[in-house]
């Protein structure tokens, strides 16, 4: 009888449990927004078709964002955990600029990639941030960029990046050799796997493999303590030089003594995830083509893709999109290189010539249309020496090869990961140009 009467308990428990959220879900539905983009269904939210396209998250979600007449969208978890998803430039604008301190990275994004990043200046928010922010400033500046360039840039690309083209160029093989292949295959591993966390079906089944350390999490925490290694071999070399300069961010930090080794070594992981020859400074400026062919690329694959906020307090997006208290917002970069409200019904087209004026020179774009850099407050403090490093390489490996690239009818896939990354890599056909063979000015 005993049991009985415990079973029909347990069964209106769960039969109560089960109305509320589905009567709760249907009442939020209504009040977060009538353009619900993704199908969602009673408690489980939009997981079905989530699974079914994880594989291709981003091409998905742009999608479904496509068909919105807004290009936003809100996207219900199992729970009732909501998250809006957004590829519209005056929501981004609202959300990077105008009302900053009501979107921060937020507790849940800091927790799931605390483990990886620490306090670094990518996972922080309110003072902790402000700190590295205002000590990072000091970096990237005019006369940092042109050291950087001369000293370090064009001695990586002439001693190490045009002699491993050169002999593959000649016999046909790419060198195997990749400097420290173990950190960085950990290092790829760890922000493949950090970016895994936030798309896991069930944020408690997370936290139970976690706990075990079983699965990708036990993946994880390996690949991590490799990473975490090699950044405090850093630190550990940089202390027995007793550097009493403070030449770069790394030696700011260590002349203070509040900050512990973790601290530092958060400081040195993050701007490694950052930064994932030549020319002069004043050459690489006046390249306005290649400028424009780099952001062109970078509009169609941002190095990251999506990033995530969360909400402080019930708030209306520009597009009249309902944000409750405690949601998560993401503005999606990938999608918006992608939407032909943005970019026009050539959108999908790779067309270095939209970043020119009538002159040929390169123009600024809003960086709410074109967040690649992220915008407002927490604007990529490296934008700037981003390019400088990018038209160096290209500059360098375009003068003196050609590349030929293999199955060119072939669709890259994306590994999903913290930043943009092509599974299986491209495979190129290297050939070493006759010298004076392309005049600078094809490049410029």
């Amino acid at each position: 009888m005993a049991i009985d009467l415990f079973s029909i308990q347990s069964f209106l428990f769960f039969f109560l449990l089960s109305l509320y959220l589905y009567l709760h879900f249907i009442a939020s539905s209504k009040k977060a927004h009538k353009k619900l983009g993704f199908k969602t269904y009673p408690i489980v939210g939009a997981l079905p078709d989530f699974l079914r396209n994880r594989h291709r998250f981003l091409d998905w979600s742009t999608e479904v964002l496509s068909n919105c007449p807004t290009n936003s969208a809100v996207f219900w978890r199992p729970g009732n955990v909501c998250d809006v998803i957004t590829a519209d430039p005056s929501n981004v604008e609202h959300i990077l600029k105008t009302k900053f301190e009501n979107y921060p990275k937020g507790t849940r994004s800091i927790t799931l990639l605390q483990d990886f990043l620490g306090c670094g200046i990518f996972n922080s928010d309110a003072e902790l941030w402000k700190v590295q922010r205002k000590a990072a400033s000091y970096e990237f500046n005019t006369k940092s960029l042109r050291n950087f360039v001369m000293e370090n840039v064009t001695v990586e690309i002439n001693t190490r990046l045009l002699p491993i083209l050169s002999k593959a160029s000649q016999t046909q093989r790419g060198d195997g050799t990749t400097g420290n292949t173990e950190f960085m295959k950990a290092f790829e591993d760890a922000t493949m796997l950090s970016l895994g966390r936030f798309m896991t079906a069930s944020p408690f089944l997370g936290r139970v493999k976690k706990y075990l350390n079983v699965g990708s999490e036990r993946k994880l925490k390996d690949s991590i303590k490799i990473v975490h290694e090699f950044a405090d071999n850093i630190i550990k070399s940089r202390m027995e030089l007793k550097v009493e300069k403070e030449e770069d961010l790394l030696s700011r930090f260590m002349a203070t003594d509040e900050n512990s080794p973790e601290f530092l070594r958060d400081i040195i992981i993050s701007f490694i995830l950052a930064g994932r020859e030549t020319y002069s400074f004043d050459e690489l400026r006046d390249m306005h083509y290649l400028h424009a062919a780099i952001s062109e690329a970078m509009r169609l694959y941002p190095p990251v893709p999506v990033d995530v906020k969360a909400c402080l307090t019930d708030d209306i997006l520009p597009d009249g999109t309902f944000v409750g208290k405690g949601w998560v917002v993401t503005y999606h970069t990938y999608a918006m290189g992608r939407m032909e409200r943005i970019w026009g019904k050539n959108c999908s087209e790779f067309l270095p010539e939209r970043w020119l004026e009538n002159n040929g020179v390169c123009k600024q774009e809003s960086p709410f249309r074109f967040p690649v850099f992220h915008a407002g407050p927490r604007m990529c403090l490296g934008k700037d020496m981003a390019y400088i490093q990018m038209k160096s390489i290209a500059a360098a490996v375009i003068e003196r090869f050609e590349m030929d690239v293999e199955s060119k009818d072939k669709v890259p896939e994306h590994l999903l990961s913290l930043t943009l990354r092509m599974k299986d890599g491209l495979f190129v056909k290297v050939k070493e140009r006759c010298l004076g063979e392309i005049d600078l000015g094809t490049i410029m």
